[in-house]
């Protein structure tokens, strides 16, 4: 059996200059890296302005596990299945963070015969985004250091510097720092630390700005310091947002790539949904809504992180309206969420699998809250039997929901076509009675007590949210700030709708606690952290590094 980066290479790639002009740009709307990479042009937003949105696909996912779901998979697989069935589909997703990458969870380019080419450069430099992100992040640190040293104007107060250093590598060792050491010359000593750059609220900003002055406003608007009085301390004092923006001038532009059967597909900005809001960049879910007559977009995670974001977050500053959800899982997964061991997950067990389906049903339930049609789509293994794959299809009918069995990952686009048929005739069913009414779940308006408050029952059916003496602290200086009335985003564990990761299914008699508040001004939303989630992570015993290797001709092997 082929590995994924056996089948990547041996795909028969299209120059991008093709997959270009096989959505009507030309040679003077790309900007290319290379034969199989092209970033698009600010010519390309002018050229399509006026032109009608397609429709609006999210594709997220019940709570992942450790047997996988497949979500990035099951999304290129969808839009690989869109060509099939002759529609004009676009894919906008994430780009992978170097992190996780070397880490654990892999990279983001799909799986099998439903993979986003060339994937080698997508899951390493790819198009130095990243790079630049952790540039723009890191020259606000260094000028926040240079003013102290060379007088300190704004009297920063060394103690109160909330603006952290930023790398794209899970490296635990750089969570908590001391800066400074070494003499006079080498700048006032202070504590600081690193948070991974997918963390950075660069990453935020750069994947919700419209333009590049929004961009260099946002930038100016973020939080990061306090003075000795008490008072905020914006980026834009310290006068770097110009420098930042210039760093960040071709990072805001989308990139364009092509899935195995030559589709195309836009890759741009890659927050984490358990750390930050979980999606990919407006532009790139905007403009391929102007150039598809369906754009397939995905969020991060479960559907109470990355969907929730999506939803709350994305779609109230982009102005932008989905018309379907496609809810992936796999049995495997739910019967690990019934109580089965990851070794035990290949054998049937039905009476596992009806115990813990109740995770799919709450993530159907909570994405109808916002007005949205749902499609289940599992992902399907060799090991799933006929009794299993009847009690998935049972569920969907009860709650009124197509179900797809996909072989995406074997076959590719053929083995999605009945999922893309459903997709569109579920919303074409939902256009005609009336059925899509999307809206967020709560007013930003509303005080950020009650906001939290909603999610937590609504989304993650908690009995309430507790705030610790700190996150009531840091919303007292929030509210002092006037900066309440924007969105939440919650850093929540990825594995449980509850904040403790080893709760499985659906949890009960459960509160989710908030230890601490940070508002992300220039992104325009507040940061509520719950459990144990750290914004760096760090790598596990086996780190998926040790496999990957480079011969003497430049040829990878190991990469998932």
């Amino acid at each position: 059996m082929l590995t994924d980066i056996e089948i990547a290479q041996g795909a028969k790639m299209k120059k991008i200059t093709d997959i270009a002009a096989g959505i009507g740009l030309d040679t003077d709307d790309i900007e290319q890296y290379g034969q199989y990479k092209a970033k698009l042009s600010e010519s390309v937003y002018r050229k399509y302005e006026n032109a009608p949105d397609g429709k609006l696909i999210l594709v997220t996912a019940i709570n992942p596990t450790p047997a996988g779901e497949g979500k990035t998979t099951v999304s290129v697989g969808l839009a690989q299945a869109m060509a099939k069935i002759g529609k004009k589909a676009m894919l906008a997703l994430r780009e992978p963070s170097l992190g996780p990458v070397f880490g654990i969870k892999g990279g983001a380019a799909g799986g099998g015969y439903s993979q986003v080419v060339p994937m080698e450069d997508i899951n390493l430099h790819f198009t130095g985004d990243m790079h630049a992100i952790t540039a723009a992040n890191n020259l606000i640190c260094a000028m926040i250091d240079n003013h102290i040293h060379q007088g300190n104007e704004l009297r920063i107060d060394c103690r109160r510097i909330i603006f952290r250093r930023c790398l794209d590598m899970n490296d635990r060792a750089l969570r908590n720092t001391v800066v400074g050491l070494g003499g006079k010359i080498n700048g006032f000593p202070r504590e600081d630390g690193f948070q991974i750059t997918v963390a950075s609220e660069v990453m935020a900003i750069l994947c919700l700005a419209s333009s590049l002055d929004d961009l260099k406003t946002r930038i100016g608007n973020i939080l990061v310091a306090y003075n000795l009085d008490g008072e905020p301390v914006y980026a834009r004092e310290l006068g770097v947002a110009g420098a930042a923006t210039a760093l960040l001038k071709d990072a805001l532009k989308p990139n364009l790539v092509q899935t195995l059967e030559n589709n195309p597909v836009f890759i741009h900005g890659g927050p984490f949904a358990n750390i930050a809001h979980g999606c990919n960049s407006v532009r790139a879910t905007k403009l391929a809504l102007k150039l598809g007559d369906y754009c397939i977009t995905e969020a991060g995670f479960g559907s109470d992180l990355g969907a929730e974001k999506f939803f709350d977050i994305k779609c109230r500053f982009a102005g932008i309206k989905p018309s379907c959800v496609v809810m992936v899982a796999t049995i495997r997964a739910l019967k690990y969420n019934g109580g089965v061991p990851k070794t035990e997950l290949t054998a049937e067990n039905t009476e596992a699998l009806k115990k813990g389906i109740v995770n799919l049903r709450t993530h159907i339930e909570n994405m109808k809250k916002f007005g949205v049609p749902v499609v289940v789509a599992i992902n399907r293994f060799h090991t799933d039997t006929d009794a299993e794959i009847a009690v998935i299809e049972e569920t969907c009918r009860e709650m009124n929901v197509e179900v797809s069995l996909t072989e995406i990952f074997a076959k590719g686009g053929e083995g999605g076509k009945d999922l893309a048929e459903k997709v569109c005739s579920t919303i074409e069913k939902a256009e005609k009675n009336g059925e899509i009414n999307f809206a967020p779940i709560y007013d930003e308006k509303l005080p950020v007590k009650e906001k939290l408050d909603i999610i937590a029952r609504e989304i993650y059916r908690a009995d309430g949210v507790i705030f610790t003496a700190q996150a009531e602290k840091s919303l007292k200086e929030i509210e002092k700030l006037g900066l309440t009335d924007i969105p939440v985003c919650v850093a929540k564990t990825q594995y449980s709708l509850s904040d403790d990761s080893s709760l499985l299914g659906k949890p009960e008699n459960f509160k989710i606690t908030v230890r601490d508040l940070k508002v992300s001004s220039g992104a325009g939303f507040i940061v509520a952290y719950t459990g144990d989630i750290m914004t760096m992570p760090g790598l596990p015993k086996q780190p998926a590094a040790l496999k990957i290797d480079c011969d003497n001709d430049g040829n990878i092997t190991g990469l998932f």
